[in-house]
């Protein structure tokens, strides 16, 4: 058993607007053997609303879900226990996620908190960017500890008519949280408190309507990656980590010239090595390899990879780095490539979870 990996998947399953159809059942737990690739479903429930995006605890024991559900003011963030021994998912509670379209969460690396960001639109509502959650003993979700919102515009009236929090991910280092805001077209840097405050630390700006969604660390904890969803580019940022503050390195375009109006581009993951970052393209439907320099933080194309789907909305690395998984939202499917760690070349399997509308892909050891 020391190749299987756990899969966690959260799959559409109520209509938004904005997605093509909500075919999918909700939250999944499967077993992944790198050895043989074989895929097993261990557990599937549908007692949760559109989990667009999702955090494990490391050991797999513990999955925070967001509900992102078009007419709600607020979301909400279910805490699920995974028994590995009886392949059982057990429902511990839910919060508020006090902001509306409510689009990623990680756990801090010390393991005491969660960090939730909201895109937010329209008015009303408590509309806050970020909110932080403890821990019961058991698992499941305190009340919110704190919050803070952002405020502005970008010079894409359609999509950065106001703040839109992206993501939250907390640096190599600890301690400080990163949010991108795909709406100001900002980084803003948060140092996180024993009591789950946020102070801000920094804001980094990039170029106008470049629309921040997703960032990748690198493990030596001086670069972040960041893939704009708006101007299609992958930018390499060098990170301060007294102040938090982000300086660009390098700029690369995700896609080819051509394809750069009919594309937004997604997701973002890096190598356990940190030599390649890998980044999803829906409209090219595609996942960009880029090489990163180790001395400089530079990016340099190593290719493009069709996504064996159509719009790959999130990646998902082995902890090995062994095979990286697509969810293609609109094929329902999640592809599964092989990963050489040598180029950071991707061959396509012909393995594949079908679920339909994947939205989120986790994997643990």
């Amino acid at each position: 058993m020391s190749n299987a990996r756990l899969v966690f998947v959260g799959s559409l399953n109520r209509e938004a607007p904005y997605f093509q159809g909500g075919r999918g059942v909700g939250l999944g737990v499967y077993s992944f053997d790198e050895q043989t690739l074989e895929i097993r479903k261990l557990a599937e429930t549908n007692d949760v609303d559109n989990p667009t995006f999702l955090s494990v605890t490391p050991d797999g024991s513990r999955i925070y879900v967001n509900s992102e559900v078009f007419t709600w003011r607020e979301g909400t963030v279910s805490a699920y226990g995974f028994d590995r021994a009886s392949n059982a998912l057990n429902y511990l509670n839910k919060q508020p996620s006090l902001g509306s379209i409510t689009a990623h969460n990680t756990i801090t690396r010390d393991g005491t908190k969660l960090l939730v960001a909201n895109y937010g639109i329209g008015e009303g509502g408590p509309d806050r960017a970020v909110a932080v959650y403890g821990f019961e003993r058991d698992g499941a979700l305190s009340a919110p500890l704190a919050s803070v919102s952002h405020k502005g515009t970008g010079p894409n009236a359609a999509r950065q008519e106001r703040s839109h929090a992206h993501s939250v991910t907390e640096t190599i280092g600890g301690g400080t949280a990163i949010v991108a805001d795909l709406g100001i077209d900002r980084l803003v840097s948060y140092r996180i408190g024993p009591d789950g405050s946020l102070t801000k630390s920094a804001e980094s700006a990039l170029p106008p309507g470049a629309g921040p969604r997703h960032i990748a660390l690198h493990p030596n904890g001086r670069f972040v990656f960041v893939m704009n969803e708006l101007d299609s580019t992958v930018v390499s940022m060098a990170l301060d980590q007294a102040s938090g503050r982000l300086t660009v390195i390098d700029a690369k375009p995700a896609v080819p010239a051509e394809s750069r109006d009919s594309n937004h581009c997604a997701d973002i993951q890096i190598s356990p090595d940190g030599r390649f970052v890998y980044g999803s393209n829906r409209g090219h439907d595609s996942v960009v390899i880029m090489a990163v320099d180790q001395n400089t933080g530079g990016l340099s194309l190593v290719g493009y990879v069709p996504c064996g789907g159509a719009t790959p909305r999130n990646l998902a690395l082995t902890p090995s780095g062994g095979h990286l998984f697509s969810a293609n939202q609109n094929a329902d499917r999640i592809s599964i490539f092989a990963r050489d760690a040598d180029s950071g070349l991707l061959t396509d399997t012909g393995r594949a979870i079908e679920i339909g509308t994947p939205m989120c892909v986790k994997i643990v050891a």
